[in-house]
């Protein structure tokens, strides 16, 4: 069995050799590490191994595990489901929040940032497969929505974040990490205040070399490093 040490530096090399093919540069696409329910020793394995991006879905499990952690030791990324009464843990604890998907969340993260003098990175969450069980703005409500978001003062929308239906065959996310790569150029063109749409946040273990293909700039892999959640 590989250690998370060898996992990352397997996954790394997928991503360079996925970048290079499609003629990018492996460093315009950031790994993010998806620690949620693991432990905090291999987290700390992974910062080890030199992982600089983590990702946390539950603000409790997250909240303990970056105190103990370190809030610097790392980039920590909210991938998870946020309820607006979290957004001031959110605020308080990650770099970037990709589950935006709500102008009611977008107002209370901003006013909590507010609080603290801090421009919060946030992305927003594109239900691209349309899919009741997912969170997400709807494919039609996206693009009025980052117009709406790009009045607040304390959010700096950064991008899409999105996850298509699971495929056993990755090659059928395709089509719609090439919808959410129209939806960021649309947005784009609109050229609003405060938005800046540089990243692209779609691809996980099974499918992120498709994901990078199609545009992404982060990839939230979690079992090709930590192995099968508990």
């Amino acid at each position: 069995m590989l250690s998370i040490k060898d996992n990352i530096k397997k996954t790394n090399q997928q991503i360079a050799d996925t970048a290079m093919s499609c003629g990018r540069q492996p460093d315009t696409i950031q790994l993010i590490a998806v620690s949620k329910r693991k432990p905090v020793e291999s987290i700390m394995e992974a910062i080890k191994a030199g992982v600089t991006h983590l990702g946390e879905n539950y603000i409790q499990e997250a909240i303990e595990k970056i105190d103990v952690i370190g809030k610097d030791s790392a980039c920590w990324h909210f991938i998870g489901h946020l309820q607006s009464n979290k957004a001031k843990f959110a605020v308080n604890y990650f770099e970037y929040i990709h589950t935006v998907d709500t102008l009611k969340l977008a107002n209370q993260i901003n006013k909590q940032a507010k609080k603290i003098n801090k421009i919060q990175k946030i992305l927003l969450q594109v239900n691209i497969g349309e899919e009741e069980t997912k969170s997400g703005t709807g494919i039609e409500e996206a693009v009025e929505l980052a117009n709406q978001i790009s009045a607040l003062e304390n959010v700096s929308l950064q991008g899409l974040m999105g996850m298509p239906p699971y495929f056993s065959d990755p090659e059928q996310a395709r089509i719609y990490f090439k919808k959410m790569a129209a939806i960021k150029k649309e947005i784009m063109a609109h050229q609003f205040k405060n938005v800046a749409m540089n990243h692209l946040s779609m691809g996980m273990s099974n499918d992120f070399k498709v994901a990078i293909e199609e545009g992404s700039t982060m990839v939230r892999v979690g079992t090709s490093i930590f192995g099968k959640r508990d």
